[in-house]
């Protein structure tokens, strides 16, 4: 399959999403702007209150993540992006800022938006992605927890300098094209005892 335009795309928390081609996105914290407002009405036992400002909060989320996900849509043939997954994150002290992201919604719409335009989309494993160099795909860069705060890294083997996102985002994409030439696995149907 030939596509003419592709991207590779990391999402994040510091920025919404990054892509392949060096372009980040940020998005608005909108759980965080209304957090103090949500919490006085909640305190307040204003049940109806709290209900227009949590709705507030989905839709301007929604609105967003739509203006974003159409436009990536129009602009690229094939979107790749990384499967990371929110539910372990949520348990942690990020989890404000995960679920306030909405990458799931994210992911969503961009899959049925990209199957509706006849954009190829697919979910790659994202595994080391913010580790390995681009370039010369060595695991040089930022490991651990202290390294999330690293958010430049050169590569010590081939001298590349790496935005953290971009580079993942770059890893995404390749990882994506290569699956797509080589033909992506399709799971074997079930039998027909274990379906009965």
């Amino acid at each position: 399959m030939q596509v003419e335009k592709s991207v590779g795309i990391d999402l994040g928390l510091k920025d919404f999403a990054a892509t392949s081609d060096g372009y980040l996105f940020t998005l608005d914290r909108h759980y965080r702007k209304l957090e103090q407002e949500l919490a006085k009405a909640q305190r307040a036992n204003g049940k109806a209150r709290a209900r227009a400002i949590h709705a507030k909060i989905k839709n301007s989320r929604k609105d967003q993540l739509h203006k974003l996900s159409t436009a990536l849509v129009e602009e690229y043939g094939a979107i790749f992006i990384g499967n990371v997954n929110a539910s372990p994150l949520a348990r942690t002290r990020m989890a404000k800022s995960v679920l306030d992201a909405g990458w799931s919604s994210f992911r969503t719409m961009l899959q049925y938006k990209s199957d509706d335009a006849g954009v190829w989309f697919d979910e790659v494993d994202e595994a080391y992605s913010t580790q390995a160099c681009s370039c010369c795909k060595r695991r040089t860069g930022p490991k651990s927890l202290e390294g999330l705060r690293i958010r430049e890294w050169p590569c010590p083997e081939c001298g590349a300098y790496h935005h953290r996102d971009i580079n993942s985002a770059e890893n995404i994409l390749t990882v994506g094209r290569r699956r797509l030439a080589e033909g992506i696995p399709v799971l074997p149907a079930p039998s027909a005892a274990a379906a009965g």
